[in-house]
């Protein structure tokens, strides 16, 4: 049975949470392999919405078992608050696994984060405040807390001690902030122990075992190709890997066992927060899309930026994640263009290029080079089949995918959790 990793294409908000919903229900387990509560999904179940920020999408799945593994760093009252939240509205959250080597994001890690941030000014990197930067900053300098020690006080309190003894200076003679005390943070963290504990496991063993007795294991990213630490639009990106080599580390599985690595494609494109978009638009097209589309980040609450879909991107991230498959999202938002501009390549002082640029300086400055494609005007919010489509909306998948370098498998033709044409089993 497959392990396949499921990962944004973009720069996040393309509709992972659809995609990994839609699978949910035939897969054993849904893992969170990155990221933090920085990232959100979007589930439409029936008439009902959630927003899951943390917890992996297949936790509205029954059967499921969802898992957040030692990639993520996790936010102990976020956490709390998201199951709270889920259990009052009748989801079953009692399978939830949670790894015990995931780090956790401290009190003092949302301050340092929301202080360096406004310190920087102009330069700010747009994050959201959460801590998580910091957080994975701690984890590489090897200062970090992680969930196993909230159950050895005298272990917490050592590295809360240490932590601040070197963060208390910075806040208070650099940034001029009270000083954080270590014996309140201990307390705080203390007081979230007894209430996950039933949640902490060993998940890597337990992901293992289950991919040696062939169930289906999903690996879910966070965030998007583009905003990844390594290969992303450096440094306007996230502080983890949500690129499908993350999946190994964040999960504690080997590359051998992964089958399918699914990339998800919005139908045009959009970014949160600062740094390079070259196909983004100001005028009354942006603000359509941005309208029609719903695009508002589900965590940030911003308002998204808006382009047309650029293929340079798309053939990147086929590259860098060996992707085998795309499915494409929100293909019902163009209905209604009579003209719909692709992005090709990049215009780079005067050269054509069309492979995204290793650059930082080249990709500031490239300029989308369009081809247009004929749109449609009619609904496709009911189409079943690839043959339901209109012509051009067929012609304009067709387009996207031999330019993009792998095969759209499933394509999304409205928010319900039934609107999804599927072409090629992820699965099989």
């Amino acid at each position: 049975m497959p392990a396949l990793v499921l990962l944004g294409a973009q720069w996040g908000d393309e509709g992972k949470g659809k995609a990994t919903d839609l699978l949910g229900g035939s897969v054993d387990y849904v893992v969170r392999y990155q990221g933090g509560n920085n990232a959100g999904h979007t589930v439409v179940v029936g008439d009902q919405k959630y927003a899951l920020h943390l917890l992996p999408s297949g936790i509205l799945s029954p059967g499921c078992t969802p898992v957040i593994g030692n990639g993520v760093v996790v936010d102990p009252a976020v956490l709390l608050s998201e199951l709270s939240g889920l259990n009052e509205r009748g989801v079953d959250t009692s399978k939830l696994l949670l790894s015990g080597n995931a780090h956790l994001i401290t009190p003092y890690n949302i301050t340092t984060d929301k202080v360096t941030e406004r310190f920087l000014g102009k330069r700010k990197i747009g994050t959201t405040g959460r801590g998580i930067g910091p957080t994975y900053a701690d984890k590489i300098n090897r200062t970090g807390i992680r969930v196993q020690d909230l159950y050895d006080e005298s272990i917490l309190t050592q590295k809360v001690e240490a932590a601040l003894d070197v963060k208390n200076q910075l806040l208070t003679k650099l940034y001029n902030r009270r000083a954080i005390d270590a014996g309140q943070v201990v307390e705080e963290l203390l007081g979230y122990a007894d209430q996950i504990k039933g949640y902490v496991a060993d998940t890597t063993l337990i992901l293992n075992k289950a991919l040696d007795d062939e169930k289906v294991v999903l690996f879910e990213g966070g965030q998007g190709t583009l905003l990844d630490i390594d290969h992303g639009t450096y440094p306007f990106v996230t502080s983890s890997n949500p690129t499908a080599g993350g999946a190994c580390t964040g999960a504690g599985v080997g590359p051998t066992k992964i089958n399918r690595v699914i990339g998800i494609l919005k139908a045009y494109t959009t970014r949160v927060g600062a740094g390079p978009f070259p196909t983004e638009l100001f005028d009354e097209d942006g603000e359509a899309l941005r309208r029609i589309g719903g695009e508002r980040g589900v965590t940030t609450g911003r308002d998204r930026r808006c382009g047309w879909f650029d293929a340079v991107i798309a053939r990147y991230a086929t590259r860098v994640n060996g992707l085998t498959d795309f499915f494409l999202t929100k293909l019902d938002v163009l209905t209604g263009w009579e003209q719909i501009p692709v992005c090709v390549a990049y215009e780079i002082d005067g050269k054509r290029v069309e492979e995204l640029p290793y650059s930082q300086s080249d990709f500031h400055h490239a300029k989308p080079i369009y081809e247009t494609l004929p749109g449609w005007s009619e609904d496709i919010t009911k189409a079943k089949s690839f043959s339901d489509l209109p012509k051009n909306a067929q012609a304009y998948v067709k387009a996207l995918e031999e330019m993009s370098g792998a095969p759209i498998s499933a394509i999304g033709v409205g928010p319900g959790r039934d609107e999804t044409i599927e072409i090629n089993s992820f699965l099989s």
